[in-house]
């Protein structure tokens, strides 16, 4: 992982990390939506503090990851859902670790106590991911919505930080 670094994500970045976000909705298996975002449909969602890129030796982005805020309700200021992607080319090189890594050490900072995220049961590498960085298993959602013509299940994960009480 040395040729891989992590850094805030910033508006120049927005075609790749778009491009990475569609490369991951055309798998039919990384989320409900099946087109990404413009951009500024992207960053007026995205909580700018928690939004990161990787980047390779050559400076590509290669994958990204960002948080929303799960409610507008006070008492919920310190839960967000998190998306995490990573371009196809570089999948299998612990560049989603890094990136959560780098997520979970900023939302510990800013006293965010809970980070949650739904994914298919289908994609069995998100979900050993998710439990290798800390992510429990919470649930599962039988048939919560329609994908491509079928009903899918999503399984609910959230990470409780061990140090904000």
């Amino acid at each position: 992982m040395a040729d891989i670094a992590v850094r805030p994500m910033a508006a120049g970045d927005a075609n790749l990390v778009l491009a990475i976000y569609q490369a991951g909705l055309d798998t039919g298996n990384a989320s409900f939506e099946t087109v990404a975002p413009n951009w500024a449909t992207f960053d007026a969602n995205k909580l700018a503090e928690h939004r990161f890129v990787a980047v390779d030796g050559d400076s590509n982005v290669v994958g990204w990851v960002a948080v929303t805020p799960t409610s507008a309700r006070a008492v919920y200021a310190g839960v967000v859902e998190h998306s995490v992607y990573v371009d196809p080319a570089a999948q299998g090189r612990g560049v989603a670790r890094l990136l959560l890594d780098e997520l979970i050490a900023s939302t510990e900072t800013a006293g965010i106590w809970t980070i949650q995220s739904g994914v298919f049961p289908e994609n069995a590498a998100s979900l050993t991911l998710h439990q290798r960085a800390g992510f429990r298993v919470i649930g599962t959602r039988e048939r919560v919505g329609r994908h491509h013509g079928r009903w899918r299940d999503v399984v609910l994960l959230e990470r409780r930080s061990p140090t904000i009480t």
